[in-house]
């Protein structure tokens, strides 16, 4: 992504900003968790014929923080707005926040395959902030 070389490695960032090439191995056991995880949920369904409206529900809510993970990058890198990106991480955290407690009643090893993913997105709030306030 040419922003990233150009636009994001001209700003100043905090000392605890990671190494580039964290983020990609980082992103990849993460998507790969969230996963397991919607799985595990959607396998629960199959035994009811999604009859039971928690699960519908739960995975709805999944796909929207999926969305909404989507978005921060386009904020932040496509518009180049720490500002609105952190906002909007805030609204993920939440989301992820819910879809472990909805998780958590349908699958619990799907609420705690989210649980790094919501400390990754705590740890990215905190520098997503750091380089809106550097810059």
């Amino acid at each position: 992504m040419p922003v990233i070389d150009t636009w994001y490695a001209s700003l100043n960032k905090p000392f605890f900003n990671p190494p580039s090439w964290v983020f990609a191995p980082a992103w990849i056991i993460l998507y790969v968790m969230m996963g397991i995880a919607a799985f595990l949920v959607w396998k629960k369904a199959a035994g009811f014929g999604w009859k039971d409206n928690q699960i519908a529900v739960a995975l709805i809510i999944f796909d929207i923080q999926l969305m909404l993970n989507l978005l921060w990058s386009v904020l932040f890198f496509g518009w180049q707005s720490p500002f609105f990106a952190f906002l909007e991480i805030i609204l993920l955290w939440f989301a992820i926040l819910v879809t472990i407690l909805k998780f958590k009643k349908i699958e619990k090893r799907a609420a705690y395959l989210m649980i790094p993913y919501l400390l990754w997105v705590s740890f990215a709030a905190v520098l997503n902030y750091s380089i809106m306030v550097l810059n």
